[in-house]
């Protein structure tokens, strides 16, 4: 907003609260130099640096390669444009002027080849800088010579070295290859997946340890018993009538095999209900079974996905109340499974998005709930078994009378301890013995369980990494079109205000997080973010304009822009405000009106990895923020006044000398 005397004035748009929905630092080496690697090494990384927007570091790291004697046109002319990027002739020190005049001397003595000619071409550039327009056609034509390799390099990294007419000369091409370049590599369908969690590895429900060493143990004590009870009640009834004790013998066997046979399919089954088809219980931890936010955002993100997924037929929400139990036991599940990583939802989303389709193919399949069917025992095999065991019942009290109608006076006293010891043990026995069968059958079922989830999880997990991988874009990519929308946001800027680069004195564009965005990085590289906020300053001899946007990343869509127009001598102060646990503020206070604070970035000192210096990665972020320039102009014309055109005007430049 501007004022009619050309001061602008507050709006909460610039003074908005950002909000990190996500953040992710992908685990990737490109970057990292082991400390004896090979001055070629150093250099190639440097080269990347380079080309991926960190040319602080790309300076570090091809000058160190130069200083262990790796040397040619080719390292030379990375080394110039790492010195020059993103800064204008007054960023230099005069310790690099003096550096780059030196190296401008070196260049008669490398072979001649491409890298010799741009790098030429190169020190061409800064020595017409001031000239005027009509003298710069001759380097101008050697530019545009040039291998297209170099050429686009020369102008990526020169854009803001290059002004004046030189650039007006320039910027019809400049746009054009923006325009170009914007929207490539298939840039609209792939920026999500830069910003997407690492997915963490699958789990599955373990086996539960067996429960049944106690029963073991006791077994044999209880089967020898057992054994005993019967020989001697079947002996009493040998003795007292062979006939009639063979039969009941025989039909006692009989029962008792089949009694045997049919109860083991019935009570030597596990007698719970498991809602999730394959999907164990999952065991409670004390705490870890907690109502907690964890738990509360994994159910609230079974819910989505199961709502999304639904099957023919069924609406979000009858799908819901179809499926609750099975949503219920698979949200516990994952965060019992998950909790103790201490991770975000963001990583262990595939999963729950592959539960959900899961669910959704088992019910289409008419699997979903087969586990109740399978777990229920047939009414035959029930009858079977109690048929059989009154049948035993039965044999044993006859057996018990054949003996006692024995002619000796003791035996019905044996025989009733003999009965007695039969029913006593053999109620124990079988009840040991169908314990350690049960839990022989629940060991063996969960395992089986357990490894078909835990492979089936494994190929979800590896086929949405490598999906992941496949559809990430390099930082190349991401820098590039972040480079090709400042460049159609400044076109645009110039075409509203109907400048031309004559006009400008300088420019720079400030790149900063909008309000609830996602955010990435590699490691030892700048945060990229899923919204923006660009803020262009155009710097004219009468004064400053100030346009800001929002920018939507995935797709370059634009909104609430603003305009500000103000003097020179209305900015009256700069303030730059450092918070490690908050991040960076800039602060503008013009003459007649409040401050405004501009969020410049956030903290990112928690997000390190542990071979990351802290300073290092903030100055990554500043540089690439373009905070660094900003604010040397900003404070300079906020102390300076209308000083500071006279000495930053293109006409006032001390002309760059090519040495002899």
């Amino acid at each position: 907003m501007t004022h009619s005397n050309g001061a602008a004035y507050n709006s909460a748009a610039y003074d908005s609260t950002v909000g990190i929905q996500a953040e992710t630092v992908h685990n990737s080496n490109v970057y990292f130099v082991h400390p004896d690697a090979s001055p070629q090494e150093k250099y190639r990384v440097g080269v990347r640096l380079l080309e991926d927007g960190i040319p602080s570091r790309a300076r570090e790291m091809i000058t160190d390669a130069i200083a262990h004697g790796y040397d040619g046109a080719e390292v030379r002319f990375h080394s110039v444009l790492a010195v020059l990027s993103a800064r204008t002739y007054h960023d230099l020190s005069t310790e690099e002027v003096r550096w780059l005049h030196y190296t401008s001397g070196l260049v008669r003595a490398y072979a001649e080849d491409e890298w010799k000619e741009a790098l030429r071409v190169t020190f061409d550039l800064l020595a017409v800088l001031s000239t005027a327009s009509g003298e710069t056609g001759p380097v101008l034509k050697q530019l545009q010579d040039l291998p297209l390799r170099q050429h686009d390099a020369i102008l990526r990294h020169l854009d803001l070295m290059l002004t004046g007419g030189l650039k007006d000369d320039l910027w019809a091409e400049t746009r054009e290859r923006a325009r170009t370049e914007r929207f490539g590599n298939d840039r609209v369908r792939r920026v999500w997946a830069y910003f997407e969690p690492a997915p963490i590895g699958a789990r599955a429900v373990p086996p539960r340890p067996s429960t049944a060493a106690a029963a073991k143990a006791a077994l044999p004590v209880r089967a020898v018993l057992f054994v005993v009870s019967s020989v001697l009640l079947w002996a009493l009834a040998l003795i007292a009538d062979p006939a009639e004790a063979i039969v009941e013998l025989l039909v006692a066997l009989g029962a008792g095999l089949t009694a045997a046979r049919f109860g083991v399919r019935w009570w030597g089954q596990e007698p719970r209900l498991d809602l999730t088809a394959g999907t164990s219980v999952p065991h409670t931890r004390g705490p870890a079974s907690a109502e907690n936010g964890f738990t509360n955002r994994v159910r609230h993100s079974f819910d989505h996905y199961f709502s999304v997924r639904t099957p023919y037929g069924f609406t979000p929400d009858a799908w819901l109340a179809h499926t609750a139990q099975v949503r219920g036991s698979l949200a516990a599940e994952i965060a019992d499974l998950y909790r103790e990583s201490r991770i975000s939802v963001d990583r262990v989303t595939w999963l729950i998005r592959y539960l959900a389709e899961d669910a959704r193919n088992r019910h289409n399949n008419g699997t979903l709930f087969d586990h109740q069917r399978q777990d229920q025992t047939p009414v035959r095999t029930k009858a079977l078994t109690m048929v059989a065991l009154a049948v035993l019942g039965i044999a044993a009290l006859t057996a018990f009378g054949t003996a006692v109608s024995g002619a000796a006076s003791s035996w019905p006293l044996w025989a009733f301890l003999a009965v007695l010891g039969v029913a006593w043990s053999g109620h124990a026995t079988a009840s040991l013995w169908l314990e350690v069968r049960r839990e022989e059958h629940r060991l063996a079922r969960e395992t089986q369980k357990y490894r078909e989830q835990l492979t089936a999880r494994q190929i979800a997990h590896q086929r949405w990494q490598s999906l992941l991988d496949a559809t990430r874009p390099s930082e190349l990519e991401m820098e590039t079109w972040l480079t090709c929308d400042k460049t159609s946001f400044l076109d645009e800027a110039l075409r509203h205000h109907r400048l031309t680069w004559r006009d400008l004195i300088t420019h720079t564009v400030l790149v900063a997080p909008a309000p609830s965005y996602k955010r990435g990085r590699v490691r030892g590289g700048p945060w990229r973010y899923s919204h923006y906020v660009f803020r262009l300053f155009l710097f004219t001899q009468d004064g400053i304009r100030e346009i800001s946007s929002e920018f939507k990343f995935s797709d370059a869509t634009r909104r609430n822009e603003q305009r500000s127009n103000y003097r020179f001598d209305a900015l009256s102060s700069v303030q730059v405000t450092e918070n490690v646990d908050v991040g960076y503020d800039l602060e503008l206070v013009l003459t007649n009106g409040p401050a405004r604070k501009i969020r410049v970035k956030d903290a990112d000192a928690h997000q390190l990895a542990p071979d990351e210096n802290s300073q290092e990665i903030s100055e990554i972020n500043l540089n690439a923020a373009g905070s660094t320039h900003t604010f040397r102009l900003l404070e300079g014309i906020a102390a300076d006044g209308k000083g500071w055109i006279e000495r930053h005007s293109p006409d006032n430049l001390t002309p760059f000398q090519i040495a002899g």
